[in-house]
């Protein structure tokens, strides 16, 4: 059975998370520059076997989509036309960031630490893994 990769994306950086091979855990893996996005996920996909990405999909508290959905929907053409074999589907991913940050002050960081974009761009991809695990 292969990994879950959860995508939180970004126009900047784009957190990343994976399950374990037993589907069981979700972890948070890096923060990537979205430039390298997909130079990043070509040499994941080497060395680990990926079943499934799943990519947040940005929605406003109305259900509407966020800004960033347009560049959102570009990468995926750009992902599906590079990785054709790849299941991907799409998660809302509304107040993961929030929930994010919340779980950075509850788990004791240092304010200069919460400060860090890249590390809460890792943790709100590891909520959206964590919330389709629970669904699941």
């Amino acid at each position: 059975m292969g990994r879950i990769l959860a995508i939180d994306y970004g126009t900047k950086r784009t957190g990343i998370a994976v399950t374990d091979e037993l589907r069981i855990i979700a972890s948070g893996l890096t923060t990537v520059s979205t430039e390298e996005l997909m130079s990043f996920l070509g040499a994941y996909f080497e060395k680990e076997a990926v079943d499934l990405v799943l990519v947040g999909e940005p929605k406003q508290k109305d259900g509407t989509h966020s800004a960033v959905e347009e560049d959102i929907r570009e990468f995926l053409t750009a992902f599906t036309k590079k990785f054709p074999a790849m299941a991907v589907q799409r998660v809302d991913e509304r107040y993961s960031s929030k929930q994010a940050f919340q779980s950075m002050i509850d788990s004791g960081l240092k304010k200069k630490k919460r400060k860090d974009k890249a590390l809460l761009d890792e943790i709100s991809a590891t909520i959206i893994l964590q919330e389709y695990l629970y669904k699941e």
